[in-house]
């Protein structure tokens, strides 16, 4: 008597699309079958330029490849989409009958985030689909809460200068700076997370300077470490006005008592300050005494690291 598998299917939002790739009628047939019936949204392609194509279309939420196809085999189909900025960050799945090391490596190196043996057992499948599937709705459901609130947000693979991913306020300011490519990080911000993540070895905390044009300047810290040699850093903007009425608005600061402050904080002297604003050495220390009343403070270090939190968004 044939056993029956009763292990209960891991079940899928409706919302979850899985794009399947293979070339043999019968495992698409199965695997269509059973994940249609878990819930997923199933998508099918049987040779990689139409597999190309409708990942590009339907941007699914995992793709499960075929290794060996005829044309264009799965390794150079998963290169292809890793490499467009539109579909790298989609979990590669590879479906293989091919269990030497060289070819497993081989789905790795062209950017398989797991593999499955043939003959396809659909349990296996599912429980795979699932656990890529949890990580890539955390991920989307990330990137969509960054994108409401405004955040210029980008993570970069520092091996291969790749921007693996970034929302429109940073696409914006990394195009408005440096008039930078989507998928290739400009040299600036390779250059800054290399020194910024040397200073975190060296417990010191990195500068925030990415750039400066004129009055602008663009500004990045690091918020966490994604992956293996993945960074993700949150950009901002800033110019002189807006850190001014920043610091207004922080410390009930008169006009006049702000620009004194933020120049401190770009730790100029009184005298520097006067040249800048039209007064007197004199009247700037007595705008000081006034700030340093207001902040509580009684050292113009005190002060500028104040200032310079606040405009940091400490």
């Amino acid at each position: 008597m044939t056993k029956v598998d009763r292990t209960p299917p891991i079940a899928g939002n409706i919302s979850d699309i899985v794009l399947i790739v293979d070339d043999v009628p019968e495992n698409l047939s199965l695997l269509h079958d059973a994940l249609d019936d878990t819930g997923y949204t199933v998508l099918v392609a049987t040779n990689g330029e139409s597999a190309l194509q409708r990942a590009r279309q339907s941007l699914p939420d995992v793709i499960l490849l075929d290794a060996l196809m005829p044309g264009m085999d799965g390794f150079e189909v998963a290169r292809r989409l890793k490499a467009d900025f539109s579909t790298q960050h989609i979990p590669i799945v590879f479906m293989t009958g091919l269990t030497e090391t060289e070819h497993v490596v081989a789905a790795f190196a062209a950017g398989g985030a797991d593999y499955v043996t043939k003959p396809i057992r659909p349990p296996e499948v599912l429980a795979r689909i699932a656990a890529h599937m949890q990580n890539a709705r955390q991920m989307k459901q990330a990137r969509t809460a960054l994108d409401a609130f405004g955040q210029a947000t980008v993570a970069v693979r520092a091996a291969d200068s790749r921007i693996v991913w970034q929302t429109p306020l940073a696409r914006k300011l990394l195009n408005d700076y440096f008039a930078n490519p989507e998928d290739v990080a400009p040299e600036e911000l390779l250059n800054w997370i290399a020194g910024a993540h040397k200073a975190r070895r060296d417990n010191r905390e990195p500068g925030p300077l990415l750039c400066a044009n004129g009055s602008r300047r663009l500004l990045a810290s690091f918020h966490d470490q994604t992956g293996d040699d993945e960074w993700l850093v949150v950009l901002r903007e800033e110019n002189d006005a807006s850190a001014i009425e920043s610091l207004i608005a922080a410390f009930r600061l008169t006009q006049r008592e702000a620009e004194v402050l933020y120049w401190v904080a770009q730790g100029k002297t009184s005298n520097d300050i006067g040249d800048i604003l039209g007064n007197s050495p004199r009247t700037v220390n007595k705008h000081l005494e006034h700030v340093f009343e207001k902040l509580g403070v009684e050292t113009r270090t005190a002060a500028a690291n104040l200032a310079t939190s606040k405009m940091r968004g400490g």
